[in-house]
């Protein structure tokens, strides 16, 4: 640590090995294994835990990187148990269940949904705890790049600045993706254009017994509804729509939110008794987006600060601590063994990286086309294991040992052939999504 003692950025104020900045799962993930293993490696957090964040849904695959970080016991006690996914649709007359125990690995039978400012913060606590130098209320501005790492200027709260100098840098501010910011690396994503509306409810109904927990997916004519009970009894409820439709807003965003649940008659059954917490409903414009790469020879991307696509299968939790995860040899190979094992590392980081999203995003592209609604709404068994690859990937175990390669492959062949047989059906469903997409750009015009 240097204390600057001339013109304020001339010396750097503080150094250190590693400098993640955001503290959310993915920055405070990798603060922690980094700090077990010795590094001098500090955090940077803009705001304060505990901080709103959207994204409450948690997969099956996230419970070995939680036992792995030790802090599994605590998230079973702040978690509502979510054993699966419940799917309602407007076309269908009955419900369908599937849970994760069908999936091909039966060792990973449920996961969580969590309040995110109690998660993020115990993550971010627990980085800390193993050492880290975490620090809130403080935003990066500006970052330059050298042959010995990168230097970063820091805004705090109170206005004052300083610089960090670090032999490593890792983005880990999500959305706000500072380095694909600067590199002008960020793309809108070419497959999705959603757009999300979503609030707080108090006396929702809820689904019974061990199924109250799980996380429902309602159609609805724009796009499709969340529906995630939390342990609290609150139940966050969101629309994830076409960005034109938020464009017809009109009125107050609480009365548009309340005519969006109105056009689910399903959803607005669940909340017919329910109270919008403290009539505060949050709206986001279009943020499907991916980026050209992410690492280089002294910094990695992780979680959204690299991609997001899409919430529906509530892969934002695992994809940014897997990230973290993957990118610890990353970080140790580029600090000490040299350019050629860092090189390795970093194609191996990359791969990792552009897998998650890209197995997720077939479905989500295809998500609210009538035949793979037809295929989710099926109740029953399907031949060649299809249904278990399916549920391996809900799951979010993408990235291990699980078989799943090929009975997916058999999955996607279907859906085609399915499609194919209904053209009139298929063709109908493609043009509306165009039809969509012109829309967007005309607004946005």
């Amino acid at each position: 640590m240097h204390p600057s003692n001339s013109v304020p950025g001339a010396v750097p104020d503080f150094s250190c090995d590693v400098l993640v900045i955001g503290g959310g799962p993915a920055g405070s993930t990798l603060g922690t294994l980094l700090a077990r293993g010795g590094r001098d490696v500090h955090v940077l957090e803009k705001e304060h835990h505990p901080r709103f964040h959207i994204g409450e849904s948690l997969l099956p695959a996230n419970v070995r990187l939680f036992d792995e970080l030790g802090v599994r016991a605590d998230v079973e006690k702040m978690g509502m148990p979510k054993w699966g996914v419940e799917f309602v649709s407007p076309e269908h007359e009955r419900q369908n269940f599937i849970e994760f125990s069908e999936a091909l690995d039966k060792s990973q039978p449920y996961a969580w949904q969590v309040r995110r400012s109690e998660l993020d913060e115990l993550l971010f606590r627990t980085a800390g705890e193993a050492g880290a130098r975490t620090l809130e209320g403080h935003r990066a501005r500006d970052v330059q790049f050298d042959a010995d790492g990168a230097l970063v200027q820091v805004e705090r709260d109170d206005g004052s600045r300083a610089t960090w100098r670090c032999r490593y840098l890792v983005d880990a501010t999500g959305r706000d993706t500072l380095l694909a910011n600067k590199f002008k690396t960020k793309q809108k994503h070419p497959d999705h254009n959603s757009s999300a509306l979503f609030g707080h409810f108090t006396g929702a109904r809820r689904l019974e017994g061990k199924l109250e927990g799980n996380i429902t997916i309602f159609w609805f004519d724009h796009g499709w509804f969340w529906f995630i009970p939390l342990a609290d009894g609150t139940t966050s409820v969101g629309a994830v729509v076409w960005p034109y439709y938020l464009k017809t807003r009109n009125k107050p965003l609480p009365e548009f939110f309340r005519d969006t649940i109105a056009a689910c008659p399903a959803l607005a059954d669940r909340l017919r008794d329910a109270t919008l917490v403290d009539e505060k409903v949050h709206a986001t414009g279009n943020y499907s987006y991916i980026g050209t790469h992410c690492a280089g020879d002294r910094y990695a991307m992780l979680g959204d600060a690299y991609a997001f696509v899409d919430p529906v299968f509530s892969s934002g939790v695992y994809l940014a601590m897997s990230s973290a995860f993957a990118a610890l040899p990353l970080v140790e190979a580029t600090l000490q063994r040299g350019p050629a094992a860092a090189a390795r590392e970093r194609a191996a980081f990359d791969r990792f990286t552009r897998q998650g999203p890209k197995e997720f995003s077939w479905f989500i592209y295809r998500v609210t086309n009538p035949t793979m609604r037809g295929f989710f709404m099926m109740p029953g068994d399907a031949p060649f294991r299809v249904k278990e690859a399916v549920l391996t990937v809900l799951a979010g175990d993408v990235h291990g040992r699980t078989p799943f390669r090929l009975p997916l492959t058999l999955f996607k062949g279907l859906y085609y052939a399915v499609s194919f047989a209904h053209p009139l059906r298929t063709w109908s469903a493609w043009r509306r999504r165009r039809r969509n997409i012109r829309d967007l750009d005309a607004a946005v015009s």
